[in-house]
């Protein structure tokens, strides 16, 4: 049987599984995929012995993401922008190593939420590999202003500059956002898992704002809890993001789009 994983630290807990077993169900096809926990001292090792094993992709979930991008014999021009890897395509050489965030991002905000980034003021809250896998393809949709804010400007300055034959980027630390008002305001910190939220200034939202987090289930809930009580029009959490970017490597992988919407209201209800 045709096999798969997810690999991470932690993996167990990923919802990965259960959606892909769905697309394979409803394209009429028999997979197995696992969630695999590998620690960052032997990513390196297993991610090869996986490959030596027969597994004919991996998506690859915190903290590998950026690892991955040495440990592959091609990188696409998403991987390579964004400086990290969500997704790993057997070849005979070894990996092929692609990005998927971006795009699940842009079809989670346009055929789902049916909101277009283009022409929005948009910032990324957050300057890491989170921020780096969607920042590309936002770019490409051409918002009105694109920024990207962290508690210091080392980081977004470093991402601005790596970014900037996609566009213009600009660097600010969280304080500094007080007195602009954004369209989108994208959450891709990891302060959710703590219980918190990014700590910018609420007067952020215009009239209208999205409010998204890239995380789902608990950890958005501190970010869209906030975001809804400074004035944020509408919320939402990183559920749909993780279904179509699981939908674009399963089309990497098998050359076959799955519907998602079935999926997505399944996994809400749950």
């Amino acid at each position: 049987m045709d096999r798969y994983a997810v690999i991470g630290y932690p993996a167990r807990h990923s919802l990965s599984p259960r959606i892909h077993a769905a697309f394979a169900q409803a394209a009429g096809i028999e997979l197995a995929y696992e969630a695999i926990d590998v620690a960052p001292a032997v990513f390196a090792e297993r991610v090869k012995r996986l490959h030596d094993e027969g597994f004919l992709g991996l998506n690859v979930t915190l903290p590998h993401k950026q690892a991955a991008v040495a440990l592959a014999e091609a990188l696409s021009d998403r991987a390579r922008q964004a400086g990290a890897v969500n997704t790993l395509i057997r070849t005979v050489e070894g990996w092929r190593a692609d990005n998927t965030d971006g795009a699940g991002l842009l079809r989670d905000l346009q055929d789902n939420l049916r909101v277009s980034p283009a022409h929005k003021r948009t910032v990324i809250l957050g300057a890491g590999g989170a921020a780096r896998g969607i920042l590309g393809p936002l770019l490409a949709a051409g918002p009105a202003r694109t920024v990207v804010s962290n508690r210091s400007l080392k980081s977004p300055a470093l991402l601005a500059g790596d970014f900037a034959e996609l566009g213009t980027v600009e660097p600010l630390t969280h304080p500094e956002l007080e007195g602009s008002q954004f369209d989108l305001v994208i959450n891709a910190t990891s302060a959710g898992h703590q219980g918190q939220a990014p700590e910018v200034p609420g007067s952020i939202f215009a009239p209208g704002a999205l409010a998204y987090d890239l995380n789902y289930g608990p950890a958005a809930r501190p970010f869209l809890g906030w975001a809804v009580r400074a004035g944020a029009a509408l919320a939402c959490d990183g559920l749909g993001m993780l279904v179509e970017q699981a939908a674009e490597s399963f089309f990497l992988w098998r050359g076959q789009r799955p519907e998602t919407a079935a999926l997505r209201r399944a996994l809400r209800a749950h």
